[in-house]
């Protein structure tokens, strides 16, 4: 009997469903190995050039605080939270975004969007290099940057997971090993380039790479056609000229549900705490006595075993369940935070220099294995949890509540660094950290929630 086509049905939120049924297997073949490389590849090059130059911010943060210390510069007498505010808005509006970016990619295709993407990275890069003033910096390399990132990153997550089944877990901690690979590459780089010819000339070569390599790299990146035939559904009478300013509401059912809330809520307080630690290894480690090279060196020494782990924890999710492994890697990082890092705050006083260094390196690599975990696992767990139908608009929705956390956490921590000190003594830390320490317990209490309340209904099972 011939299938018919069926009405699409709108949601309560205005969420549209499959328009059609989905084509046979035999006009929309399985994705070759091959096809799944490139995605991978292409994947891994977006995330090295866009979120690896957002995440070694910490390079510019040191090298600001300097120039705050100095007359006639741009951030002459500017306070750490001010100078933060930067990276910061860049890490926020690259997650804000989503909702919009998803749009965009489901009515033009993911292609364009993350090859423009590239292209708005690198102007924001090139017109901060000739920035004169502090909000400047704001909007080019904090909002134009995150804009692009944005436009960049989002389709590409949302893109790589839709290509793969049993190994999804292994193929997104390749993917976002990218950003990890790149944030070890970039800071003696950037640090490298700022030595030699200025800071402003690193933002304009960066810029350019990345104007040129992201673009390259999401002519690749494309739905897979299963799950294209979905999108177009979903778009189905959205006009391509208005359509764009229409964010894909999630569901009411799936919005008001427990795991939905468990999620959203775990999606805030992990972004509000993540990326102090990030914007801060080079300062601090300024203030236990190292140079600038040895400074950024530590951001380098996370991000190895950032770009070891993810590729790792990847492979573990899919054996061991990817809530399990989110839940695990979660709590971890709020462990590291209170182990190592709050320790080594009191070098001098009740901890020796010698023991406050071990520590911080300690800290660094811990906190480079599990702290990011959870951007790569989270969009896995989502088509397991919310099912495909619903997979596109929770996705949008979690990377703006993600977004609003980055954009409250990190300058609203930075604010606990007294005065232009954050230079000079470890102990200034100490409100920071436990503030960064209390925010990534309480999203590891979240992800328990998401875990406990996706397993309801089910057949028990201990992988999930």
């Amino acid at each position: 009997m011939k299938d018919e086509e069926r009405r699409p049905e709108a949601s309560n939120a205005g969420e549209r469903e499959v328009a059609q049924a989905p084509p046979s297997e035999d006009e929309l073949p399985k994705p070759t190995v091959l096809r799944q490389v490139m995605i991978v590849t292409a994947g891994f090059i977006t995330m090295f050039m866009t979120c690896a130059i957002i995440f070694t911010y910490g390079v510019y943060q040191a090298i600001y605080e300097e120039m705050a210390k100095e007359p006639n510069t741009p951030f002459t007498g500017t306070s750490s939270s001010i100078i933060s505010l930067i990276g910061t808005l860049a890490i926020a509006i690259m997650s804000m975004g989503g909702p919009f970016i998803m749009t965009w990619a489901k009515i033009y295709g993911p292609q364009p969007v993350i090859m423009v993407g590239g292209v708005v990275f690198g102007l924001g890069c090139i017109l901060a290099s000739l920035s004169e003033y502090v909000w400047d910096f704001v909007l080019t390399q904090g909002l134009l940057v995150g804009l692009g990132t944005c436009m960049a990153y989002v389709p590409t997550m949302s893109v790589a997971p839709t290509w793969f089944d049993k190994r999804r877990g292994l193929a997104m901690g390749i993917v976002i090993s990218g950003s990890a690979c790149g944030a070890m590459i970039w800071p003696p780089v950037l640090r490298a380039i700022t030595s030699s010819i200025g800071f402003r000339n690193a933002l304009r070569i960066s810029g350019c790479l990345v104007a040129l390599f992201v673009p390259l790299a999401g002519f690749a990146l494309r739905w897979e056609p299963n799950f294209k035939a979905k999108v177009r559904g979903q778009v189905a009478g959205l006009s391509k000229t208005t359509g764009w300013l229409k964010v894909p509401l999630v569901n009411w059912q799936v919005a008001k549900s427990k795991k939905f809330v468990a999620q959203a809520l775990g999606c805030f307080l992990q972004s509000a705490g993540y990326a102090t630690p990030l914007f801060f290894y080079a300062a601090f480690a300024r203030s236990l006595g190292y140079s600038d090279t040895m400074g950024d060196n530590f951001i380098t020494i996370s991000n190895a075993s950032n770009f070891v782990s993810r590729i790792a924890v990847g492979y573990a999710a899919d054996k061991l369940g990817r809530l399990n492994v989110l839940l695990f890697t979660t709590i971890m990082s709020s462990v590291v935070v209170f182990a190592f890092w709050l320790p080594a705050t009191f070098a001098g006083t009740t901890v020796s220099q010698t023991s406050a260094d071990g520590l911080f390196i300690m800290f660094t690599i811990a906190y480079g294995c599990f702290g990011s975990a959870y951007i790569a696992l989270f969009p896995a767990s989502l088509i397991e949890l919310f099912g495909v139908q619903h997979f596109t608009s929770v996705n949008g929705a979690l990377y703006l509540i993600r977004g609003m956390g980055a954009l409250v956490g990190t300058p609203l921590t930075g604010l606990l660094l007294p005065g232009q000190s954050a230079l000079s003594a470890p102990f200034n830390y100490e409100r920071a950290t436990i503030t960064v320490g209390v925010l990534l317990f309480a999203a590891s209490m979240a992800t328990l929630w998401v875990r406990i309340t996706g397993a309801a209904g089910k057949a028990w099972t201990w992988k999930l």
